[in-house]
């Protein structure tokens, strides 16, 4: 009995003392360098008031909501009735009587995953009240008129992004979670939380870098990226690795794929389970990838056209010296699938065929509408942006890291806010996790072009918009057969601006749509028995029509893929005797995956 007087009475325990003083030393020691850091840093590059340039969104919204105040009226009058009706049903809830929530969480999300959302009656309150704010903010915001398309996207984006901070479930009052994790330490999760905290300003040097896994796990080439293979060929863009054979025989035609840039390549070999680059190795594919530079500011005049030049055409140069065959099947990821039918349409005019297929993973040609990464391409912050990038020579690959996360902030920021820094927990190691946080930095001409001619104008969707190596691009005399996969969930390039281009090139085409988002969907080897896929022969103009009458497929679209790589000609299927890298005309110069993808951006 006396022992269980003192379990309970010892429920709150106080923090170790030695840990408080060693916390509060290193808070003083470090805190200090950190602020000294980031007002240095801000002298230096010079703070802009609004660089975001959300104010006059913002100020335009507001005016014109003022203009109409009727519907203003009219959205309040229904939030104070629900949340009259939730102080009732809560009341009832107390008093022991069920009650029907006023509104319902999204099931899928996580931030209200803890039973004590839905059990508790004070959590579930504070949970509900939450969602009605956020459901009166979005409407409002929603509900101007006349307001400028660009500007619309972007009050809806950042009233978004503001709602998402304010969540309950980011505070420590208001966290279930939280409050019962720092009854059973005692506050020590509080403390090593704010230790997490300072070491993310550091690495961030003033500002905030959050820490998404344990990357002391992960070492590329040992344990990530370790299909083996060499480099045949480099220049100052790329590597060109060739991977070794792990069958007999393998198909005439080599395999190329151009990542995008903006990351690194290993998304695509990860790790032998999850690898493309293995699994394509293994259905006899002999696979070549460009690993692309971390550029720094003696690169700052590389543009598009360079990439062109001493990417895709340096590549199928260097491909026919290691192999003797002209004729590739060539593949473009993101960014690396729009350089991939930039070039195509270069070819075409040059009469040049070498590329056989085209295979295009989640890639944008037609940027009329590109979703919510256009929120971040006004005029105002592209000059800015501009500024930054003539003083360094590049775009810093880490401002890019974080435009992608904000378009994910529950997943991205804030479920590693409440982790790290309220729960006080280590982040869990995750290869993806890893490689997200490893940025590529831009060259300043190259990332202008792409966004003002691309982003911006949407010139590449225009027949001779953009000139390049001396050619008119027409991406309407690109005949390729072309496999195009896009992913139902995708935050960095929606499927139905991809499908676009089905109306864009003119040779055959075949559409797919997986499950799931723009690393996942791809990523998705068959064996894991993951995400469903769509596919559909015709392809009407509209992408809801082709959805409608498409027919869902489980698993992987993989398989698909090489089953209609494999059909397209008579020598599609042709072996020859495996090729062992190196043993061509081009001697190998270093072990996969090279040194290039090894630059951090920090170097």
């Amino acid at each position: 009995m006396a022992d269980e007087k003192i379990t309970e009475s010892n429920q709150f325990r106080l923090p170790d003392p030695a840990l408080v003083t060693r916390t509060m030393s290193e808070v003083a020691e470090r805190g200090q360098r950190i602020v000294a850091d980031f007002l240095k840093r801000q002298q230096d590059g010079g703070a802009v008031p609004d660089p975001l340039n959300i104010g006059g969104a913002f100020l335009e919204m507001t005016t014109r909501l003022m203009a109409n105040p009727a519907s203003l009226v009219q959205a309040q009058l229904g939030f104070w009735q629900d949340y009259l009706t939730l102080w009732q049903n809560t009341a009832r809830r107390m008093l022991g009587e069920a009650a029907a929530p006023v509104i319902a969480e999204d099931p899928k999300d996580r931030r209200f995953k803890d039973e004590a959302w839905r059990e508790n009656e004070v959590f579930d309150f504070i949970k509900q009240s939450y969602l009605l704010s956020a459901r009166y903010f979005q409407t409002v915001v929603g509900s101007v008129e006349g307001l400028d398309q660009k500007a619309a996207q972007k009050v809806d984006f950042y009233t978004r992004q503001f709602v998402d901070a304010m969540s309950p479930s980011n505070f420590l009052l208001t966290n279930p979670e939280v409050l019962r994790k720092t009854a059973e330490t005692g506050g020590e999760n509080l403390l090593k939380g704010l230790s997490h905290l300072l070491a993310d300003l550091e690495r961030g040097k003033g500002k905030l870098r959050i820490r998404m896994t344990d990357d002391s796990k992960f070492r590329v080439g040992e344990n990530i990226a370790v299909t083996p293979g060499k480099v045949v060929y480099q220049n100052d863009l790329m590597q060109l690795i060739q991977y070794a054979p792990t069958t007999e025989t393998v198909l005439r035609r080599p395999l190329v794929i151009f990542p995008p840039w903006i990351n690194k390549f290993y998304i695509l070999d990860l790790r032998p389970k999850n690898s493309f680059v293995k699994w394509a190795t293994d259905q006899g594919h002999t696979v070549f990838v460009v690993s692309w530079v971390n550029p720094d500011e003696h690169l700052a005049e590389k543009g598009f056209d360079d990439y062109m030049r001493e990417g895709v055409y340096a590549a199928l140069d260097a491909i026919e010296q290691a192999t003797g065959e002209r004729q590739v099947n060539a593949i473009g990821y993101c960014l690396g699938g729009t350089l991939l039918a930039t070039t195509l349409a270069h070819m075409a005019a040059k009469r040049d065929t070498r590329i056989k297929t085209a295979t295009y993973f989640v890639t944008m040609t037609d940027f009329e509408e590109a979703g919510e990464l256009s929120v971040f391409i006004d005029e105002e912050q592209l000059r800015g942006l501009e500024e930054k990038m003539q003083q360094r020579g590049y775009l810093e690959g880490r401002e890019m890291a974080t435009t992608f996360n904000m378009l994910r902030a529950n997943d991205l920021i804030w479920s590693f806010v409440v982790n790290n820094y309220l729960l006080g927990q280590e982040p869990f190691p995750f290869d993806l996790l890893y490689w997200n946080d490893d940025s590529t930095r831009m060259p300043a001409r190259m990332h202008s072009f792409y966004l003002r001619r691309m982003y911006q104008a949407n010139d590449l969707a225009k027949p001779g918009g953009i000139e390049l190596l001396g050619v008119k691009i027409d991406l309407r005399k690109i005949k390729t057969p072309s496999y195009m996969i896009s992913t139902r969930e995708d935050h960095i390039a929606p499927w139905k601006s991809t499908y676009r281009a089905t109306q864009l090139y003119t040779g055959p085409i075949r559409f797919v749509l997986a499950a799931s988002g723009h690393i996942a969907g791809i990523v998705n080897p068959p064996g894991s028995g993951k995400y469903s896929h769509w596919v559909n022969d015709s392809l009407p103009p509209d992408p809801e029509q082709w959805f409608e009458t498409a027919t869902e497929l489980a698993g992987s679209w993989w398989p698909d893929w090489h089953r209609w790589i494999t059909a397209q000609d008579k020598g599609a299927k042709e072996q020859v005797p495996a090729r062992i890298p190196g043993s061509g005309a081009l001697p190998a110069l270093e072990d996969a995956p090279g040194s290039y993808v090894k630059v951090l951006g920090a170097d």
